[in-house]
């Protein structure tokens, strides 16, 4: 990946070094320090300043874009392997559920199928094909 110093990042985006600067001290630009104390940003941060600059010419302060930054870095970090363990989980309740319910008198059964709304049936099948 392409190391770029501040100066040439403000020439390829034609953003001041002072703005860019100023989006690295607020946490919108994550930049490395060399040993010699040189900022470098990577290539991504090119993307990530026209991303910010959209967003404030679209009315968001930088406050709101920093905001919506971090959340799309908690929705990044989201473990598969953690949503499947708890889709098995689901899964094994479902089971449960049914094999309770089967157990139960004919007209229980229905009394607990009419309860049960269309919106939340369509979910319960949609979970069943996701976790099989």
């Amino acid at each position: 990946m392409e190391k770029l110093k501040i100066g040439e990042l403000a020439e390829i985006t034609g953003i001041t070094k002072r703005t860019i600067d100023y989006y690295t001290n607020l946490g919108l630009l994550k930049a490395e320090r060399s040993t010699s104390n040189y900022r470098y940003y990577s290539s991504d941060s090119i993307e990530r300043l026209r991303e910010i600059e959209e967003m404030k010419a679209n009315g968001m302060s930088l406050q709101d874009i920093k905001y919506s930054f971090e959340k799309e870095h908690q929705y990044e970090e989201i473990d598969i392997h953690e949503i499947r363990l708890h889709m098995q989980t689901l899964q094994s309740e479902v089971t449960t559920l049914l094999e309770q319910m089967k157990q139960q008198e004919q007209s229980t059964q229905n009394s607990i199928k009419n309860k049960v709304s269309t919106e939340s049936a369509a979910l319960m099948q949609s979970l069943l094909l996701l976790i099989t």
